[in-house]
């Protein structure tokens, strides 16, 4: 039996508690703040396959890299974060990235004859779980490099379980199940050998909503994916990972980065994945849709070429743009509209509360003297 060994051993417990929100069940916290980009690795890649091995399962290039900008940090007090009862039922094939073996244009490996050893290949969540049927990514390297320093890629399957044969000698064999995967080295003399991989993996599946529960349209929020590394490093595994939609990951602690919208409406969480389980988490943003619009008078028709900024309580940029009917997503709070048309400005103050959407409407009554003094509000 070979058991995936994670790179980090994380020991995180959490009770349910929240400062200024309500946090259902526990282990995760949700709170507001910037969010943040970064880099990571996730399962084998070249360090483990030797000098220059190509990279390993269906993450993008950037799933390698160790560099990047900052995790997001944690200010400001949590939001509500619910959970729905784990499952295992989630074990569904997935967008999987197909890899040709060489002159295969199928890309399937199954039943594949080399000369030699027959090999099968199966591979399972959990110690007692059963073995995969789909949604797997088998792949045969050999052990030596090329003159690139690369591995060369001996054959792929997709599925569940492979069996291949193959010649005798040794090779690295890799499982992917989605984000989550596994490597092992075999060796192959003359005799049938069978493979047992356990991956430690489960699967998450997110999803957002905003005031009184309702919910986010799937095109107006994103999820960012963050693994808890060592030195308190976050590692990014998913830059923009679906609404709905199973991330199939290693076990583990993950940081969460939702974003309603593009601005400030941003909601962070700290998720369980346990192995064999489906873990399903709604994040509770407070925000709202805002229209601006430049009228003569209230409920009149907006003016054409106007060139907008909206600031918040402190002062500062959050927003820009030119147009008649900008429409843009805030977080809750207190902000000001500045219309510039004609060489002449003009503001309001205007409150966002969560769920709320709302067209706010600046009036040329709301004209801004040269010295920055509005003549009404």
């Amino acid at each position: 039996m070979i058991r995936f060994t994670p790179v980090i051993v994380l020991a995180f417990a959490t009770v349910a508690t929240a400062f200024g929100g309500t946090l259902v069940t526990a282990p995760a916290y949700a709170q507001d703040g910037l969010g943040g980009g970064g880099a990571g690795f996730f399962g084998p890649g070249a360090s483990d396959l030797g000098p220059g091995a190509p990279p390993l399962g269906d993450e993008p290039r950037s799933f390698f890299r160790k560099d990047g900008p900052p995790p997001p940090q944690q200010e400001d007090p949590p939001h509500k974060l619910d959970f729905v009862a784990p499952s295992s039922e989630f074990n569904l094939p997935g967008p999987e990235e197909t890899i040709i073996f060489p002159n295969n244009p199928d890309g399937d490996a199954k039943g594949l004859l080399l000369g030699g050893n027959v090999l099968t290949l199966n591979a399972r969540l959990t110690d007692d779980g059963p073995d995969l049927s789909q949604g797997l990514t088998w792949r045969i390297f050999g052990t030596t490099p090329s003159e690139d320093g690369s591995l060369p890629l001996i054959a792929t399957s997709s599925g569940g379980t492979a069996r291949l044969t193959l010649p005798d000698g040794a090779y690295y064999v890799h499982a992917a199940f989605g984000r989550a995967g596994a490597t092992q080295r075999i060796e192959l003399n003359g005799v049938p050998e069978t493979e047992d991989l356990v991956l430690e993996a489960g699967g998450l599946r997110l999803s957002a909503v905003v005031g009184d529960d309702f919910p986010v349209d799937a095109d107006k929020v994103t999820f960012e994916i963050f693994y808890e590394a060592e030195n308190d490093k976050r590692e990014l595994v998913t830059p923009n990972a679906e609404a709905d939609h199973i991330v199939r990951l290693h076990a583990g602690t993950y940081s969460v980065v939702s974003r309603y919208g593009t601005l400030n409406a941003i909601v962070r969480a700290e998720i369980e994945v346990k192995p064999g389980e489906l873990t399903e988490a709604v994040i509770h943003h407070a925000g709202a849709e805002v229209t601006l619009k430049l009228v003569e008078q209230e409920g009149g028709e907006a003016l054409a070429n106007t060139r907008w900024t909206v600031l918040t309580q402190g002062g500062d940029t959050i927003h820009e743009s030119v147009g008649a009917f900008p429409h843009i997503i805030l977080a809750e709070g207190t902000y000001t509209a500045v219309a510039r048309h004609d060489d002449t400005t003009y503001a309001r103050d205007f409150e966002i509360k969560a769920g709320m959407n709302r067209d706010v409407e600046v009036r040329l009554t709301d004209l801004v003297r040269p010295e920055g003094m509005r003549l009404a509000r």
